[in-house]
């Protein structure tokens, strides 16, 4: 029985070794969430996504973004790090171009050309005869991380995000998970950045986002609106900013809508004046919870665990549109989350496209 015992004990300590002792790549920060709304208000739980149609894309998966081309086509990026090009009812699909990394984020020049965010390579272009070129991979000496939303404006500037500077995709066994980790930390190093074609300058508008993500101009294009999705809110800035870390008071950097029920993911500009935002999961008691009368040190301790025991938040289908004086115009969900990540929504005249990381097609709603 001493024996037995004693091998018990021994087991135990190396449990509690590994649980406080082992490495893990975090080194996070204490952040105190706000109190989560829940889906009340303009948020109200609703039914409204859960009839949608399916385009199905065969073997490939993650139609992350959707958009238009010039030439009428639907085209999407997927996790097989192809862009797939189509009709809008999803006839005569095929791959436009392989760019080498997994593209997140595009949108299209005023010559046709594909401004994609590559999280391998940075920002990308793809020709409409398919030629590829980076565009830029760096600022400031320093790499581009993450590139993960792109816009591109009406003076032909792109701007784009750099969703973590610290955890790299390709680094981290891919874009959802490098996500969680710099979502956990709260280090906030996140930015947006500014590409000028004419120049082939890279610089920093702003910096210091909980993993920044969506981005979209606003009509006048004077301001940028993006996703931080690790703080659950979206923030309205200047294009003119340079380097600002918006942990500093500005009045060109101002929070626009905060305290959301999810993460927020992609912003896409719609029909009417609308900015459509899609939530790839909702949020998390224990992730809040923990976050807010946790040491950081809980965080490294979940690190530690197997991966089916972490604290990821359930599958919830919802997307919703708000309009640029910040009035929510539009809120759909699907509380039984049967199309996962429900990252984005591409409007057109006749339908609503969802966007997902994960799903195996392309959801669809007729207007």
């Amino acid at each position: 029985m001493k024996k037995v015992f004693g091998a018990v004990v021994f087991i135990l300590l190396l449990l509690v070794a590994y649980l406080t002792l082992w490495p893990v790549p975090i080194k996070p920060v204490q952040w105190i969430p706000p109190v989560s709304p829940g889906y009340t208000g303009p948020h109200a739980v609703n039914t409204k996504l859960t009839d949608l149609k399916i385009i199905s894309l065969g073997a490939e998966e993650g139609p992350e973004q959707i958009a238009v081309g010039k030439d009428g086509k639907l085209y999407t990026t997927v996790a097989s790090r192809k862009i797939l090009r189509m009709n809008q009812d999803g006839s005569q699909q095929e791959v436009f171009a392989i760019t080498g990394g997994r593209v997140l984020g595009f949108d299209f020049d005023a010559q046709g050309n594909i401004i994609a965010a590559d999280v391998d390579n940075g920002l990308v272009s793809v020709t409409p005869d398919k030629r590829i070129t980076v565009l830029t991979h760096q600022v400031n000496g320093d790499p581009i991380r993450y590139a993960d939303a792109v816009v591109v404006a009406k003076s032909g500037k792109i701007y784009f995000s750099d969703a973590s500077t610290r955890f790299a995709p390709k680094d981290w066994g891919g874009t959802f998970q490098a996500s969680i980790l710099d979502i956990l930390e709260q280090r906030s190093t996140g930015r947006i950045l500014e590409y000028d074609p004419a120049t082939r300058i890279t610089r920093i508008v702003a910096k210091g986002f909980s993993f920044a993500n969506g981005i979209a101009l606003s009509n006048d294009e004077t301001w940028l609106f993006v996703n931080e999705t690790g703080k659950y809110r979206i923030w309205k800035i200047s294009v003119n900013l340079k380097d600002l870390d918006i942990s500093h008071p500005s009045m060109s950097a101002v929070v626009f809508l905060e305290n959301l029920p999810g993460y927020p993911d992609n912003l896409m500009r719609g029909l009417d004046g609308k900015i459509w935002l899609g939530f790839a999961k909702p949020r998390n008691p224990v992730i809040d919870k923990m976050t807010l009368t946790s040491t950081p040190f809980m965080r490294k301790l979940i690190m530690r665990l197997p991966r089916f025991m972490w604290p990821v938040p359930k599958p919830y289908g919802h997307v919703m549109a708000f309009t640029e004086d910040g009035k929510v115009v539009a809120d759909l969900q699907d509380p039984s989350g049967t199309y996962p990540e429900t990252t984005g929504v591409t409007e057109t005249t006749g339908r609503l496209y969802i966007q997902s990381l994960h799903a195996r097609g392309i959801g669809w709603l007729a207007k």
